[in-house]
């Protein structure tokens, strides 16, 4: 049958109606005739729920887009053009220990940074990794769009540990910022153009564009105060000091809030924690809220509730994304690729967070030239922290885990790191196979 044929691994996620609600709106240049979501026993229920959301959404707009629902990931891979990753290793009960975990020892407990972020890679890499193996044997030409976070980390692993070369990392983080400018400026969003660079959760427009016109200063104005107009469901938008911000002279990202308000997010975490649970915790919540919903038979919508979620929007992302490659349309869009030297000081093997022109062949990422000294050393550190953790992923290394702890700078000591090092071994035994080997 011609048409493309689109596999979703993690399928049974809050966010798939989102997903496929943007191949139903682009079906007349992306035709996609299969789509099939893949889960594993543990998400089989909620696989059920929102497959038979999906088939009904495909119903309604009357395209003819079979969707497939399996726990089989290899049946399912064979002959795919493209595999988008939108999955959580150890579900959210991983997460939460992921966050709950460092506040003990007043670290930042949080699903993409810190010791949570490095967690998330340790159990992530090696499955994504597989299936990798499983494409070169299935589907060698299909493009991989991961979502799963951390996602510069496993773009990194991938490209390092894999001879996998169509690989791109997606975020909606950037999207988001692109909305945020234009709501702060009150113009549509088709206006505005960012210069996006850095790494995922670490990335910084360097210029913002309205009309072709550089108004990053304007921007920068209107982020000072109380709230910055600019963050994430998942976020607390604790707004910016106005003389740091004019000093910085670039658009950060909701995540640099970690980073250069480290002492108020973790207060603000451990408060939270004690109130109301972990980000972990409401997203629970909230995830039991979406999939009581999904359940109603008369639901053939993606329902607006679910942009309470920290990922809203990736669907327009990865829709876009996979509609660019196909249609070879060369626009701009900012992914996670190989450097390839558009940005100087990151090795050129390495992933990064850049604007790329989206063609048939890939992602060309375009040349930022170095990032300026004040930002520089940090995203050093962070692609540092990324490199030594993905290869304690894959090689199951304590020592290389420990580094990786140790080198992130939300980590604020060698002995803190590793005692939050040994209780989240324990605490994600199960998921961590390449750290208990058994000894002969």
């Amino acid at each position: 049958m011609s048409g493309i044929k689109i596999v979703t691994i993690g399928g049974g996620s809050s966010y798939t109606p989102e997903l496929v609600e943007g191949f139903i709106k682009r079906y007349d240049e992306l035709p996609v005739r299969e789509l099939w979501l893949v889960d594993i026993p543990e998400g089989e229920k909620k696989l059920q729920i929102v497959g038979a959301l999906a088939k009904r959404m495909v119903e309604k707009a009357g395209v003819p887009m079979e969707v497939h629902l399996t726990l089989d990931r290899r049946k399912a891979l064979e002959g795919a053009d493209f595999v988008t990753t939108q999955m959580r290793v150890g579900l959210l009960d991983a997460r939460i220990k992921d966050e709950t975990i460092p506040l003990k020892y007043d670290v930042i407990g949080q699903e993409t940074n810190g010791p949570g972020g490095l967690f998330k890679g340790l159990r992530t890499i090696p499955v994504i990794l597989d299936i990798c193996r499983d494409m070169e044997e299935l589907c060698p030409d299909a493009w991989l769009i991961n979502f799963t976070n951390p996602a510069g980390m496993v773009t990194e692993a991938v490209l390092r540990y894999t001879t996998r070369k169509k690989v791109i990392g997606l975020c909606n983080v950037p999207i988001g910022m692109q909305m945020g400018v234009a709501t702060i400026l009150g113009v549509d969003q088709s206006r505005v153009h960012i210069d996006f660079a850095g790494l995922n959760h670490m990335v910084f427009g360097l210029a913002v564009y309205v009309d072709g016109e550089n108004v990053i200063s304007q921007v920068i104005d209107k982020l000072t105060g109380e709230q910055s107009g600019i963050t994430m469901q998942n976020i607390l938008d604790l707004g910016w000091d106005p003389d740091f911000i004019k000093a910085l002279g670039l658009l950060p990202c909701p995540y640099h809030r970690y980073y250069y308000q480290t002492s108020a997010m973790l207060a603000h975490e451990q408060e939270e924690a004690k109130k109301n649970g972990t980000r972990a915790e409401v997203v629970k919540q909230v995830e039991a809220e979406l999939f009581k919903l999904y359940e109603d038979p008369d639901l053939n919508i993606k329902p607006p509730q679910l942009e309470k979620r920290g990922g809203a929007f990736y669907s327009e992302a990865a829709c876009n994304l996979i509609h660019s490659i196909y249609n070879d349309k060369r626009d701009i869009q900012p992914v996670n690729v190989r450097n390839n030297g558009a940005i100087a000081s990151i090795p050129d093997d390495s992933a990064v967070e850049v604007n790329c022109v989206i063609t048939r062949e890939g992602p060309i990422p375009l040349s930022v030239g170095d990032l300026p000294v004040s930002v520089r050393g940090l995203v050093q550190q962070i692609k540092s922290f990324e490199r030594v953790a993905a290869e304690a992923a894959v090689t199951g290394d304590y020592h290389k885990a420990l580094l990786a702890m140790n080198i992130n700078p939300l980590v604020h000591s060698d002995v803190v790191a590793k005692k939050i090092l040994d209780e989240m071994l324990e605490a994600h035994k199960d998921y961590l196979p390449q750290f208990f080997k058994p000894v002969s």
